[in-house]
């Protein structure tokens, strides 16, 4: 301030009264404008305004938040993409998990947003759902990742089941298939009713029927996938083609048809989702859907970056990501089966 007062002429105080806009201060406007034009000349700034700057330049953590990660790969995999897309943009990405308490996430919540290096929350869910946000969301620029708020006050991250459900089966009606079973997983969860949507839509391009006959609810688990397929191949007009609503009841599958005597893809096309690690160590390798955890994970951070620089208002908006197939050794054309009894 003395610096800034010797090169405009005027007093210490003076220069006090302009930078910190007192009101009331009886400064002619020349003064006032002589001391602006000095502090910029010499790259004064107000040391409480030094302070905020630095504060928003030390806002490089993103908190990813998520009620489970240990029992499931796919949250593993959505943090994956978090920070990576967080690094390349020079951003750490800090996990807290938790484990669905609503105490643990109140707290958490709490010391995130008065954490001031935090820059905005991802908010995730282990399976898709709907979800009524916390109020501490708002606290801060904030995404939802794999759930949604269904009055939309917040952007929200989804995987596009729906298209996942119609990409498989397309790819196993363009290989020739007519009857195509299909393992899905607890119907009251969104990712297995938007999946079943999806091969509806699937089997409607092809002009194939819907035959409820060959759908099965399952649980997730290889064992289900295992004894629905059993099922379904030993109908009397089995399907040449089944599609398992993640790669775990797919693997399930593929051990159906082994028991039953059936070469995979040679007698039997399998198809699965997800595309989990164990899906290229099957025998055969499984084909599958990919569930795009890893580009929602990198989208979310850029959302929030991008919400968090923004200078206008932010519409929320629901962002639905697919993925797409990866062919391996488990779905092949339909072989002709001119004369093979129990088949068309």
């Amino acid at each position: 301030m003395i610096d800034v007062g010797r090169l405009a002429g005027v007093s210490q105080s003076s220069v006090s009264m302009v930078l910190n806009g007192m009101e009331g201060a009886r400064i002619a406007e020349g003064t006032r404008l002589r001391v602006e034009e000095a502090a910029r000349t010499l790259g004064y700034e107000l040391p409480g305004q030094r302070r905020l700057r630095h504060r928003r330049l030390e806002r490089r953590t993103i908190a990813y938040l998520v009620d489970e990660i240990s029992t499931s790969p796919h949250p593993v995999v959505n943090l994956d993409g978090a920070r990576d897309a967080g690094w390349e943009q020079g951003f750490l990405v800090s996990a807290h998990v938790t484990r669905s308490d609503p105490a643990l996430e109140a707290t958490t919540l709490a010391a995130i947003v008065n954490d001031a290096s935090v820059l905005g929350i991802i908010y995730s869910t282990i399976f898709t759902r709907r979800i009524t946000p916390p109020p501490a969301l708002h606290s801060l620029p904030s995404i939802l990742l794999n759930c949604y708020d269904e009055e939309r006050s917040l952007s929200s991250i989804l995987p596009a089941e729906v298209v996942g459900g119609f990409t498989a089966t397309t790819h196993l009606t363009g290989l020739g298939h007519r009857r195509i079973g299909f393992i899905n997983g607890e119907p009251w969860m969104d990712a297995a009713a938007d999946r079943l949507k999806g091969y509806r839509q699937g089997l409607a391009t092809s002009d194939l029927p819907f035959d409820e006959s060959l759908v099965r609810d399952g649980d997730w688990l290889p064992l289900t996938g295992y004894q629905h397929a059993l099922d379904l191949l030993s109908l009397p007009n089995r399907p040449t083609a089944i599609f398992c609503a993640n790669d775990k009841m797919a693997a399930g599958a593929l051990a159906a048809a082994t028991q039953l005597s059936l070469s995979v893809p040679g007698d039997v096309s399998i198809l699965g989702y997800d595309d989990e690690e164990l899906s290229r160590y099957t025998n055969p390798p499984l084909s599958t859907v990919v569930l795009p955890n890893y580009e929602m994970g990198r989208r979310a951070v850029e959302s929030l970056i991008r919400l968090s620089r923004g200078t206008k208002p932010h519409r929320p908006h629901l962002l639905k990501i697919d993925g797409p197939i990866v062919e391996r050794g488990s779905t092949a054309t339909i072989a002709s089966r001119m004369g093979s009894p129990g088949q068309s």
